[in-house]
């Protein structure tokens, strides 16, 4: 199936004549989309670093990679070259700019990499204004659907099949376990994942040499799904400095492990401000059942936020609302820097309506509070219908977003 952003980045280079950088976790679609999209433009060329005779021919300079792509002086489009995993070459952004300095008036390119290209293109020359960023994420319940993004939320939304529904509680939002939807393929392909992150990425990027305590913090972070994290707490659990800590879980967060959700605090009383709360990319590896529906709504959003500022809609991020008497939200949604929706998780539909919402929707003046259910059935209704603070079923509201 065609993913979520295949028509985005289409659109891109009929607008456009800066690079892609198409960022995301391994094994969440990039490749595959880098080369269906590649089939659609004429005379594609693919070339990925982890493969040794591309990397000697990328090696050999921008001339080297042109002279296999048929460069016609007349044609009436331009080839697109795609660079995989570029950013483990070390000096790739000053081949990139090179590249696309002098072929930009003949090429597209698209660079894929599964750590965050956004954080591994800083220093040397700089590449601004040479790429508008874009990040693949894993499937979700709108992508399911077939939901058309033309817009921000869906005011139409449709029902997800219960077995994909299924699916993407159990196994995850990558395509290969979710499609496969078999708990022994899945058991199997985390193992690997695992592997390939804890040991090659991290090994082969980074200079770390504790490979064995950063996977021990991995995990402490997963079991701290959703919680307010305190990297005092992290450092003695995992025997490292507090400095140390402050370095590692970026660099978890730049090969897409885990993602960062910071506290909202203004015009908010006694509003909590330093400590972030942390989700993972893959819901599925989540044991306790509410953290783990916290974290598909968590992924949810950020993929929401992620596509509507990528794609020009306006400046979107994700936080969580939290003050000195306890009161929480667990998410806050803001648009261009102003909060725009609430949202609260609920593994049940009998739960009550929290207080919090309705106090936190004053304090914020965000426009919609939702208290998101997991087990309420399908509703065909737009929750964005409701200004005041309001219980929806969860497969009705994801149903509306990306």
């Amino acid at each position: 199936m065609h993913r979520y952003l295949h028509n985005q980045l289409l659109k891109h280079y009929e607008r456009n004549r800066q690079m892609i950088f198409l960022s995301g976790p391994r094994q969440v679609g990039k490749t595959t989309m880098a080369n269906t999209i590649g089939h659609m433009l004429q005379g594609s060329r693919y070339l990925s670093w982890d493969d040794l005779n591309d990397r000697e021919n990328i090696l050999k300079g921008p001339e080297s990679i042109v002279k296999t792509i048929n460069l016609m002086e007349f044609s009436d489009s331009k080839p697109l070259c795609i660079f995989d995993e570029l950013h483990k070459y070390q000096h790739w952004r000053d081949f990139l700019k090179s590249f696309f300095d002098k072929y930009e008036s003949k090429l597209k390119f698209l660079i894929t990499g599964s750590a965050s290209l956004r954080v591994f293109s800083r220093g040397g020359d700089s590449l601004m204004g040479r790429y508008f960023p874009y990040t693949l994420h894993p499937i979700s319940v709108a992508e399911c659907n077939g939901t058309d993004v033309g817009g921000l939320v869906n005011p139409q939304p449709r029902k997800i099949d219960e077995d994909q529904w299924q699916s993407l509680w159990n196994f995850g939002g990558f395509p290969e376990p979710f499609l496969s939807a078999d708990s022994t393929f899945h058991k199997q392909w985390l193992s690997i994942r695992s592997e390939q992150l804890f040991r090659d990425d991290l090994r082969d990027l980074t200079r770390i040499q504790e490979l064995g305590q950063i996977e021990a913090l991995a995990h402490i972070l997963s079991s701290q799904v959703g919680q307010s994290t305190s990297y005092t707490y992290l450092s003695k659990s995992v025997r490292v400095s507090v400095d140390t800590i402050r370095r590692w879980v970026p660099i978890l967060e730049a090969f897409h492990y885990c993602f960062r959700v910071k506290p909202w605090f203004n015009n908010v009383a006694r509003a909590l401000r330093k400590e972030p709360k942390y989700y993972l990319w893959d819901w599925s590896q989540v044991q306790d059942p509410g953290a783990k529906a916290e974290n598909l709504v968590a992924s949810s959003l950020l993929k929401a936020t992620n596509f509507w500022t990528e794609s020009g809609k306006g400046l979107f991020d994700l936080h969580y609302v939290r003050d000195k008497q306890k009161r929480e939200v667990d998410f806050l949604v803001t648009r261009d820097r102003t909060p725009w929706f609430l949202v609260e998780v609920k593994s049940s539909s009998k739960v009550s309506l929290s207080s919090s919402l309705h106090y936190f929707q004053n304090q914020t003046n965000a426009k919609h509070a939702f208290q998101v259910a997991m087990d309420f059935d399908y509703v065909e209704r737009d929750c964005f219908e409701f200004q005041k603070p309001v219980i929806v079923p969860a497969k009705t509201f994801l149903a509306q977003l990306i």
